[in-house]
């Protein structure tokens, strides 16, 4: 039988990734399904170019926003949930999945007001708002760690783990060529990090240390950042942004980058020895929490967003390349946190759900 389904959480790649990849599962199995997102989010791109629908809803956030853009976005959120019944409406889902984020919260809302079936995935080692907040109407809790389980009710949460994309799963370990570092700040690039690598490369060129970068440094003064890279006299790449991903894992030995519940999900899939900087904004400092769980299980290194410093990241860096024998320990024991069948599981509990909700209209 096929069922239609609403997917919703955007405005980053941590939130739209997953979510696409448990939408190709169900496109795969016959299913039809919608995306609803904001103009602004990457969701507006990403979908589309998967081949979904995507309606759209304008609501603001309030984590961590100012005063006024809170003002705007609580006079907004009527008028969203509003938006967000009608299209439901129209569109007449059988279960709705909800990947967090603020465009969540009137997509989840109207679900729960219209009965229908809510399963959320909740990445993080702690839940967002919109989801702490809807956690006793949820059909299903998916979440990332077990940690998070005591959040939701004990019958309506499981442990899948982050829905990710097959590709990463089969990533090939890297063979031969110079020892290469990935930098990635995530989907929009960080100021942080661009910072840090800018000011290492005098270091690694004056050590003469036979390495190559590759840096997604985000949309923003991309052409001056990669101008004084080639200048740097380094071997590599400068990038605003990466849409192989796990075809830059490949050619890599060693991740430096953010710990959103995306990012440490594709680095435990690809099996990459990492040095995790959480976003000290992040909301309820969800980022430095999943940096630490890998961190306590040998899988990864941290630094703290304010100890990144370009001399902090060129010893770690070092220090990781003379020592192939720790990468490869993280390399083991970071692949213990994948879950390649997360996708599969969370499309299974989409069509549980709305299997019963048709038994019910029965």
């Amino acid at each position: 039988m096929s069922y239609r389904f609403l997917m919703t959480g955007g405005g980053t790649g941590g939130h739209i990734f997953p979510a696409l990849a448990v939408a190709r599962l169900l496109r795969e199995r016959g299913h039809d399904v919608l995306f609803a997102g904001t103009p602004e989010g990457m969701e507006a791109r990403l979908a589309p170019e998967a081949g979904f629908r995507m309606e759209f809803i304008r609501i603001g956030g309030f984590n961590r926003a100012g005063l006024r853009k809170q003002a705007r976005t609580a006079l907004q959120l009527p008028v969203s949930i509003g938006a967000a019944i009608l299209m439901m409406g129209r569109w007449r889902p059988d279960a709705v999945f909800s990947m967090g984020g603020y465009v969540a919260g009137p997509v989840a809302l109207a679900a729960v007001l219209r009965r229908v079936p809510l399963i959320v995935m909740e990445p993080n080692a702690v839940p967002g708002v919109t989801n702490r907040r809807l956690a006793s109407f949820v059909y299903r809790a998916l979440v990332g760690f077990e940690a998070t389980k005591r959040w939701f009710p004990p019958g309506q949460v499981e442990l899948t783990g982050v829905p990710i994309r097959e590709e990463f799963f089969r990533t090939p370990p890297k063979a031969g060529g110079p020892f290469t570092l990935l930098i990635t700040g995530g989907s929009r690039g960080s100021r942080t990090l661009n910072r840090a690598s800018s000011e290492s490369w005098p270091l690694f060129r004056s050590a003469r240390i036979p390495i190559r970068i590759i840096h997604q440094c985000g949309m923003n003064d991309t052409e001056d950042f990669a101008r004084q890279f080639a200048a740097s006299g380094l071997e590599g790449e400068v990038v605003p942004f990466i849409r192989d991903m796990p075809g830059a894992f490949a050619q890599a030995d060693l991740v430096l980058g953010r710990s959103g519940a995306g990012s440490v999900g594709e680095i435990a899939a690809a099996g990459m020895a990492s040095i995790l900087v959480p976003f000290p904004f992040a909301a309820d400092d969800h980022q430095r929490k999943n940096a630490e769980a890998f961190v306590d299980a040998g899988a990864a290194r941290m630094i703290l967003d304010r100890d990144l410093t370009g001399e902090r990241l060129f010893r770690e860096v070092e220090d990781l390349r003379q020592n192939p024998s720790e990468r490869e320990i993280m390399r083991e024991r970071v692949r213990r946190f994948a879950r390649p069948e997360a996708a599969e599981r969370a499309a299974e509990v989409l069509e549980e759900a709305a299997a019963r909700k048709k038994v019910r209209k029965l």
